[in-house]
């Protein structure tokens, strides 16, 4: 079983998030939406069960999707039910946690007033104190049953989505982080969408041997050509280097995505053999990986004929 595998397979069916106010529900429901949880915010507790039914249904393209929904005291009367609602999942035997979200009354005083949004519990006029006051009150029971408590008064928002992973997705973090690694032309436009720009132009162009120049990076004569050459060796060493330096500091802020382009003249030999290397030893570093080629399809052959790109993303872990 691959890690991945056996990091899904750790992973709860359902998850009731629910909490204070100005606590970070909003955040929670972000890190599960990566996470590839189905998100409802917002749901009335005796809706839960419905829920359930409905992603279950045998031929539905979501069956036994995971799912995570925020029950609070914005639903009003509808939330006095939740600790109903979870008996019945534990007796009909489903698997879900209770995350429950907390924070300092004076923080989340400070977080309404910063928002300038009113609490919902306020709608009387009183003020931010009381309506706390009252939720945590309503909130008492589920507390009190909730798997987790997170207390987010020193947090920031990343560092609540680093907690949750660690709490419903135990395992590598890196895993979190979507790595795209892709080859281009300068010739056909400089990326828009990369976080990263490799230009590897100044290595040794196997277009200028008529024998290589009809093939691409994916076929081994070219690939030997690029990376077996010492100027690609010591090019290597340093851009690996530098991956092996910046791609903790992304997990570390929590982002989720990052894309890196590798680019030479025409998008066809240099760029994609090196694309191709560097999306391998990200997959070995335990990344997610996916390897795409954007120009190939571009590319020309001797001839002057379109080559049909035989490049597909290539899915990585």
């Amino acid at each position: 079983m691959t890690e991945v595998a056996s990091e899904l397979e750790n992973m709860p069916e359902l998850v009731i998030v629910s909490g204070m106010s100005g606590a970070g529900r909003t955040e929670a429901m972000h890190a599960f939406e990566d996470l590839g949880y189905f998100c409802v915010d917002n749901l009335p507790s005796a809706l839960i069960g419905n829920l359930l039914a409905l992603t279950g249904m045998p031929g539905q393209p979501d069956n036994h999707r995971r799912i995570a929904v925020v029950c609070d005291a914005r639903s009003g009367g509808f939330f006095k039910s939740l600790m109903e609602e979870l008996s019945k999942l534990k007796s009909a035997g489903v698997d879900y946690r209770v995350l429950f979200l907390d924070a300092d009354d004076e923080k989340l005083i400070a977080r309404y007033k910063s928002s300038r949004r009113r609490h919902p519990l306020c709608t009387d006029g009183s003020s931010i104190a009381n309506g706390i006051e009252r939720e945590r009150e309503m909130l008492y029971d589920v507390r009190k049953q909730a798997h987790h408590v997170i207390n987010t008064t020193d947090m920031m928002p990343a560092q609540l989505r680093s907690t949750i992973r660690a709490l419903f997705a135990p395992g590598e973090e890196r895993q979190g982080l979507q790595v795209t690694v892709y080859s281009f032309g300068f010739k056909h436009g400089a990326p828009v969408d990369a976080d990263l720009v490799m230009d590897v132009r100044f290595l040794p162009n196997p277009y200028y041997d008529p024998e290589l120049r009809p093939l691409t990076g994916l076929d081994k004569p070219v690939r030997d050509y690029v990376l077996c050459r010492s100027e690609t060796e010591e090019f290597q060493k340093c851009w690996r280097a530098l991956l092996d330096c910046v791609m903790p500091g992304y997990v570390a802020e929590g982002k989720q995505q990052l894309a890196i382009a590798v680019g030479c003249t025409g998008g066809q030999h240099r760029s994609v053999a090196l694309a191709e290397s560097t999306g391998e030893y990200l997959k070995q570093k335990g990344y997610r990986v996916s390897v795409a080629h954007r120009d190939l399809k571009l590319a020309e052959g001797v001839d002057g004929q379109l080559i049909n790109a035989s490049a597909k993303p290539v899915e990585g872990r």
